[in-house]
């Protein structure tokens, strides 16, 4: 397994994160196999959250226990378990709050990268940074980021933390794939070059889009998320597959799968090393839901893009018209 540094911090972390929100593995037995592989394999980045009314995190507890310290750990803060009004948002009471019982679940006394889940419009920057650098300070958190916020705001908490000492985003985390470039490449990419941010990406995939078990004119395989034909998770907004599958993604679909048939590898593995292939990116956040799954990740890791595949993919991937990445 190839490391890499989280940004400029000196942390390093394998160059695939596992998501461990486990939406489609009810078996909690399987799901700590899950996790086990993966630290078999030589992963040592678990991204999780309170997904599930916290179950991920729990699991993710069972499953590192007698190995916390081989693990970089992340969690992600926004809603916490209540129904009162302070029960999400990111208030230093929230945050607070929220760090305490991610740590529980964990059963840990820390977490190595504690991520904003998304921009709160509400809560002043400097009450959740100055919350953020309490954490640290205390030892809860060893790295602290965000997920989802705005460009502007991203460089905003920066000036912030600088200007008040405190502890400062090391590492961002968004979607980002064939299908959606629009959102990191344009802002987002320039600023964490600019100032030294690791960066995370979710569906890598596209929800499977991109596995090459789905194609255009055909019914999506039962049981997969698009077979409700109705799936919120696309940005922007909501989609049904045959509004999501239209020609231009089918055909970004054949050029992974023609790729891959060059070099014995999987559609999914050849859209993750279009990921890899952007030095900007620390990792991608691979959901797996069994070990199997884990395998066929880690399989592709010993391979890269040759420069004119690369090339293909970004042209193919490429919308032409006022927004050029959307």
């Amino acid at each position: 397994m190839e490391y890499r540094n989280l940004g400029k911090a000196g942390v390093k972390v394998s160059k695939v994160c596992l998501g461990a929100a486990f939406r489609g593995q009810e078996d909690e037995k399987v799901c700590i196999e899950v996790v086990q592989r993966a630290l078999d394999l030589g992963c040592n980045f678990i991204d999780t959250a309170l997904y599930g009314g916290g179950r991920s995190e729990q699991v993710v507890g069972k499953a590192i226990k007698g190995r916390r310290e081989d693990v970089v750990l992340t969690t992600k803060i926004f809603g916490t378990l209540g129904n009162s009004p302070n029960h999400v948002g990111l208030s230093r009471v929230n945050l607070m709050r929220g760090i305490e019982a991610s740590l529980q679940r964990l059963q840990t006394d820390y977490v190595d990268l504690y991520l904003l889940h998304s921009f709160d419009p509400v809560t002043p920057l400097e009450e959740t940074l100055g919350a953020l650098d309490d954490i640290v300070r205390q030892g809860k958190a060893r790295y602290v980021g965000c997920s989802n916020f705005p460009p502007w705001k991203i460089v905003e908490a920066l000036w912030i933390s600088q200007r008040e000492r405190l502890a400062s985003f090391a590492c961002i985390q968004n979607q980002y794939n064939l299908l959606n470039r629009w959102e990191m490449e344009p802002e987002l990419m320039p600023i964490c070059r600019q100032f030294g941010l690791g960066i995370m990406t979710y569906s890598p995939l596209a929800i499977g889009l991109l596995s090459g078990r789905f194609r255009r004119g055909q019914e999506p395989p039962p049981g997969t998320p698009w077979s409700t034909d109705e799936l919120r998770g696309m940005s922007p907004g909501k989609y049904n597959f045959a509004e999501a599958m239209t020609e231009r993604v089918d055909t970004i679909v054949q050029t992974l799968i023609d790729i891959g048939a060059q070099h014995g590898k999987t559609p999914a593995q050849v859209a993750i090393a279009w990921i890899l292939d952007h030095d900007e990116i620390s990792a991608p956040i691979l959901g797996a839901d069994e070990p199997a799954h884990v395998d066929e990740i880690c399989a592709g890791l010993d391979w890269s893009l040759a420069p004119e595949e690369r090339a293909l993919l970004d042209e193919v991937s490429e919308v032409k018209g006022p927004r050029k990445y959307a």
